[in-house]
């Protein structure tokens, strides 16, 4: 048996990206899989790679990819037990030493795909420690450095950005028409600051503390330190959040000046539906991004802009700012920086020198700008007659520059053959995730337009382009509605 020295799972990974387009793939239980798109690198808890798509016998799979040498490293990593893991749909490995599936912590069964049987001569030498060879076989990225496209690239990335923003614009329209416009505007903003770990509990967390609640505190003309301590204790109190709520932090938070305040105004609150504190991710979280700050963070602005209202001052602004300076102002009236207890803590009792001195750091509150307040703003100025604001709010985004770099950015660069090429703007960091979200991850390589543009100027080198269309089921996933039906 091949002792697998001198192979990495990196390695593996190399190999992977060289598979789409080839129709010879089956795994251990002899069923033909094509690989469609072979995911982005995942920067999170569970399987190497996300996002992938395969074209089975049956269906479309779309989901994760986890590589190890041996399939009975599955189990020796523990996998089987993590619920991290169940996106995954399919074990890559470079030989079978177990059963011919792999089991998920939630009882299903994923197929095996040895790579050792498609490793041909040359191959073999890719897999090579030190051998450099080109991460992707996608149609994008052979012809990206083709002069004739370098352009358009740029033309179709803006394209889709601002497909995006208006996609995102008509979703803010759809909730504005069951909901005030200032709590769809504050229940935006809270789901930007949970990231994509906690989204779905900062958004919960605003239904059950509405803006209207907190500006009312607001406007009781309270000192500064006892609004921030009431507001905070209701966010905290109503996230499960407080070290009471926890257990676990009473023996760092004894004699907390701080942490005695916020519990006795919790004491004091008519305490509705708490939420269980093990829906909030804080593993693998940065410690200047963890909930309690950033909810710390929001009863800041909402005590900066309350007394006016967070909506109506961030509309004023944007109708008042000139354009290109519109990104500066924006940042600036999100941005929040720590003080108090918060800034030297990122938890409860968890004390240290040198976190980072923003709640609301500049690039956050830029890519809140982006995702939320934009859009939102064009969305609501459609909603309420108001064209200004509606045109203004697309000009600053057209010229925004780009708020930060993100990790399905950095995976669509690489995949374009861009990675020395920065992204310089808001709108085409947008439209790349945007191709990534609506195409790459729905298996619709033929029918994207960065797609169409390979087989234009490239076609010979197309391997997706290289299927046999004369084949009913591939014609469905070639024409999208495959990918449809399992959406």
């Amino acid at each position: 048996m091949p002792s697998g020295s001198g192979i990495s799972e990196h390695l593996l990974v190399q190999f992977w990206h060289q598979l789409p387009g080839r129709a010879d793939l089956v795994t251990e239980e002899g069923k033909p899989i094509r690989l469609i798109y072979p995911g982005r690198e995942n920067d999170d808890q569970g399987a190497d790679l996300r996002d992938a798509v395969i074209l089975s016998a049956r269906r479309l799979l779309q989901g994760d990819i986890e590589f190890h040498r041996w399939s009975s490293d599955w189990r020796k990593h523990n996998h089987h037990q993590n619920p991290e893991y169940n996106r995954t749909v399919l074990h890559v490995v470079m030989w079978r030493d177990t059963e011919p599936v792999t089991h998920l912590q939630n009882g299903e069964e994923v197929p095996i795909l040895a790579l050792h049987k498609y490793l041909e001569t040359t191959a073999r030498q890719q897999m090579s420690p030190g051998h450099a060879t080109d991460v992707f076989a996608l149609p994008c990225y052979q012809v990206a450095g083709s002069l004739p496209i370098i352009r358009r690239i740029d033309e179709i990335l803006d394209d889709a950005g601002r497909e995006r923003f208006l996609a995102k614009a008509a979703a803010f329209q759809g909730e504005l028409s069951e909901d005030t416009p200032e709590q769809v505007f504050y229940r935006g903003i809270m789901s930007a600051l949970g990231y994509s770990k906690n989204r779905r509990p900062f958004e919960e967390l605003a239904r059950s503390v509405p803006l209207r609640r907190l500006e009312a505190m607001v406007r009781l003309n309270l000192p500064d330190d006892s609004c921030l301590a009431q507001q905070q204790a209701l966010l905290l109190g109503t996230a499960g959040l407080l070290p009471s709520q926890r257990g676990v932090l009473h023996h760092s938070t004894a004699n907390d000046r701080w942490v005695e305040t916020l519990e006795g105004y919790w004491s004091e609150y008519a305490h509705g539906d708490v939420m269980p504190a093990d829906i909030w991710r804080l593993i693998k979280v940065r410690p200047n991004n963890y909930p309690v700050r950033r909810l710390a963070g929001i009863s800041h602005l909402v005590l900066r802009h309350g007394k006016r209202g967070l909506l109506d001052e961030i509309t004023s602004l944007i109708s008042e700012v000139e354009i290109n300076q519109a990104h500066f102002t924006l940042a600036a009236a999100m941005t929040v920086m720590a003080s108090g207890y918060w800034k030297t803590h990122h938890d409860f009792g968890c004390y240290s020198r040198h976190i980072a001195p923003a709640l609301i750091g500049s690039s956050r509150a830029a890519a809140i700008a982006v995702n939320i307040i934009l859009p939102f703003t064009f969305a609501w100025g459609r909603h309420n007659t108001w064209p200004e604001l509606a045109a203004r709010s697309l000009a600053i985004f057209t010229a925004h520059p780009n708020p930060g770099t993100n990790a399905i950015e950095r995976h669509m660069s690489k995949q374009l053959g861009r990675s020395g090429v920065p992204v310089n703007s808001a709108q085409r960091q947008q439209g790349m995730i945007h191709i990534h979200k609506t195409f790459c991850t729905q298996g619709k390589c033929p029918v994207c337009p960065l797609g169409m543009e390979a087989k234009r100027y490239a076609p010979a080198l197309n391997p997706c382009y290289q299927v046999r269309y004369s084949d009913t089921r591939v014609r469905l996933w070639r024409r999208g509605q495959l990918c449809s039906s399992v959406k």
